[in-house]
């Protein structure tokens, strides 16, 4: 196995000194490490090119980390700092803008990188944009003459994309579109960059030609001078103020009076506007929303599933490190991780982190495999395309915000310190339930998917056509009853997969049912919908699992050839499974597809694997091969020196090493006032 020492980067004097505690944990390892970290990168070459990176940027003095727990450098200065450093660093060493050295790089740097959204804007104009759009404005933003946003979301109006209120209206006599904001709430809010920063931006604006409305569409127009950043004629922009987090983004505000862009600035791969005002699609209304599905997509490998893979390296390392309680009264304090509470508290956020890394793998091939029929207008693989990502964005986000708010707890009162890393990557985390679409909005995209689908399925097979491969289970038959008689039945995959098709058609069969229930009571299709939407955001989810699930087992199945590898795997693959059937198993009891007695069994099968993931937990998130510098967490370190590293930073806090401004003004006269009465 090689040597672990790349990973051990802050350059404390502790760091070639291990942790008795986390050393032990390593000492005899069940599988290659280094092994599934090549499968985990996709290949040994990739690892090597990701470590040459890192190792580069780790170098680099710009991006050094001392005291940044403490910076008071503004946040939004820091992030336009790693990102002009970095645009610099890769244009000196030839790192092309989708290559695979800006992606490392970006995973390197532990603080934010500012301009994230010129690439949305890059994805989309390639995805929507003729090859003469794409010809001329590609090259502006890679050497970055210009700097972009991508303007979607209202004060209105967000993942409701009929809603939006901005106009476009084309004007035959100068071939002009004229952009306008018509009310308030049509002002665009929240695109990252917009505040303080872009010059041009990518705006969705309800196309209006020859007196007719046709829908959304996307048009390139420029907000600030190139000579001196100032709002152009009848734009007013700004930035929307503080957030939760992610401070770092200028997120901001867009409203344009009449502002005139070019006939040639609506993005027409899809659909263009002739000069006399002829409306002319060649592609459907959804292909409009490709640039949002290629943004989901690269979002989960490399902006939400890192998250809580470093919030389960951080909170595992750290539970290996701290003592607390016997296990028996004659021991000594046992490692936290001993206690079968927190091994239930990380360890299915382990297995989950695994498990998407896996679907999200899944889901990049088959877009790789879809994308270039769809930019040439077949658009046959779409709605799967559509439906896969808008539920794996939903159903990731969601678990990972779930997960590294686990993980943060914990570590108890120490996860609470920003110096563990933990409160920056959830406060990261949770604005992924609501960017790129809010997340049951995106579920009941789903729904409908599946609704459609599962009516397809009803059809005799002579006449029925080929169902999407995501939902042929749906025309599956199927079993009425669990085969299960021992817990360790609940260990085979085809049974909890099979469990859990199960009940994804059960509950997808039960919403088609209500809703006809209800227009045969006489309600409208779309009322029938809306008194049903909450069950079917539960079938939503509960196939989004499904999918997980099967997806894992095919993924550890092609392992074969790596038997020790395979064996780790299945146990998270398994805990996986049956954690999700124990957090949902009155779906699972509701029609007796379950019994008392076998959900009992699943607990035991459970509880079992707890205990035997619980000796490979630190190998496991050693494979995931983040440095210590991009963990930047006192808590996460590969060396396990938890508490020497806690105490010297918190000793470079500048409220231990500068005057107490606060001692003059306020504390010393406190003080006196009481001891002049004493």
């Amino acid at each position: 196995m090689s040597s672990p020492v790349h990973r051990v980067s802050l350059g404390d004097p502790w760091s070639m000194r291990m942790n008795p505690d986390i050393a032990i944990e390593r000492q005899t390892p069940s599988f290659d490490v280094e092994r599934l970290t090549n499968i985990l990168d996709r290949g040994a070459q990739n690892t090597a090119l990701r470590r040459k990176v890192e190792s580069i940027i780790h170098s680099e003095p710009a991006f050094n980390l001392q005291n940044s727990q403490f910076m008071t450098q503004n946040e939004y200065e820091a992030a336009i700092h790693n990102r002009f450093h970095l645009q610099k660093l890769a244009q000196r060493l030839g790192w092309q803008e989708d290559g695979c050295e800006l992606k490392y790089a970006h995973r390197a740097i532990s603080g934010d990188i500012g301009l994230g959204v010129h690439s949305v804007f890059i994805k989309a104009l390639r995805s929507l944009g003729s090859e003469e759009q794409i010809a001329k404005w590609y090259p502006l933003c890679k050497t970055f003459q210009i700097i972009t946003t991508y303007a979607q979301t209202e004060l209105g109006h967000g993942t409701y994309l009929q809603g939006l209120e901005t106009e476009a209206t084309y004007d035959p006599a100068t071939q002009e579109f004229v952009i306008h904001s018509p009310t308030m709430t049509a002002t665009k809010w929240w695109p990252g960059d917009l505040g303080r920063t872009a010059t041009h931006t990518l705006l969705l604006a309800q196309l209006i030609c020859s007196g007719a409305r046709q829908g959304m569409h996307a048009f390139i127009v420029p907000i600030r001078s190139l000579q001196d950043h100032s709002p152009l004629p009848g734009i007013t922009v700004g930035d929307i103020g503080p957030k939760m987090g992610l401070n770092s983004i200028d997120n901001g505000f867009l409203c344009l009076h009449h502002v005139r862009v070019p006939r040639e600035n609506m993005l027409c791969r899809f659909a263009e506007v002739l000069p006399d005002g002829t409306y002319m699609r060649h592609g459907t209304m959804q292909s409009n929303y490709l640039g949002m599905l290629v943004t989901r997509v690269s979002l989960l490998l490399t902006g939400i599933i890192p998250i809580l893979q470093k919030a389960c390296v951080i909170s595992l390392r750290y539970s290996v490190i701290r003592h607390q309680s016997r296990l028996r009264p004659s021991d000594p304090e046992a490692k936290i991780l001993d206690h079968q509470t927190q091994q239930q508290k990380l360890l299915p956020q382990l297995a989950l982190s695994y498990a998407f890394h896996f679907l999200a793998v899944s889901i990049l091939e088959f877009f790789q495999h879809s994308y270039d029929a769809i930019r040439n207008k077949d658009f046959t693989l779409l709605p799967e395309l559509h439906a896969l990502s808008t539920g794996g964005k939903a159903m990731i986000s969601d678990f990972c915000t779930e997960g590294a708010e686990q993980c943060r707890r914990a570590c108890g009162g120490h996860g609470y310190s920003k110096m563990s890393g933990l409160p920056t990557l959830v406060t990261q985390v949770v604005a992924s339930c609501t960017y790129e679409g809010e997340n049951t909005v995106l579920y009941l995209q789903v729904a409908r998917f599946l609704a459609k689908n599962y009516l397809q399925a009803q059809v005799s097979s002579t006449k029925r056509k080929s169902l999407p491969q995501s939902v042929a289970y749906l025309a599956m038959p199927d079993q009425n009853r669990c085969p299960a008689q021992l817990a360790v039945d609940f260990l085979r995959p085809e049974l909890y997969v099979t469990a859990w098709a199960h009940v994804a058609s059960r509950l997808i069969k039960d919403a088609a049912h209500r809703v006809q229930t209800l227009i045969q009571s006489g309600a409208d299709q779309h009322e029938a919908w809306n008194q049903t939407t909450v069950i079917q955001l539960q079938a939503a989810k509960a196939h989004c699992y499904y999918i997980t699930v099967k997806n894992f087992k095919e993924a550890v199945e092609k392992l074969d050839h790596d038997p020790a590898i395979q064996k780790v795997l299945k146990r998270l693959c398994d805990l996986s499974a049956l954690h999700g059937i124990l957090t949902n198993s009155g779906d699972f009891l509701h029609d007796g597809y379950l019994s008392g007695a076998q959900a009992d069994m699943v607990r035991t099968a459970y509880l079992d694997l707890l205990r035997l993931i619980r000796k490979d937990a630190i190998l496991l998130t050693d494979a995931f091969d983040f440095t210590d510098q991009s963990l930047n967490s006192a808590l996460g370190c590969y060396d396990g020196n938890v508490y020497e590293r806690l105490f010297h930073w918190a000793q470079k806090s500048p409220a231990n090493t500068q005057k107490n401004p606060v001692y003059e003004k306020y504390i010393q006269p406190l003080l006196q006032s009481w001891r002049s009465k004493l």
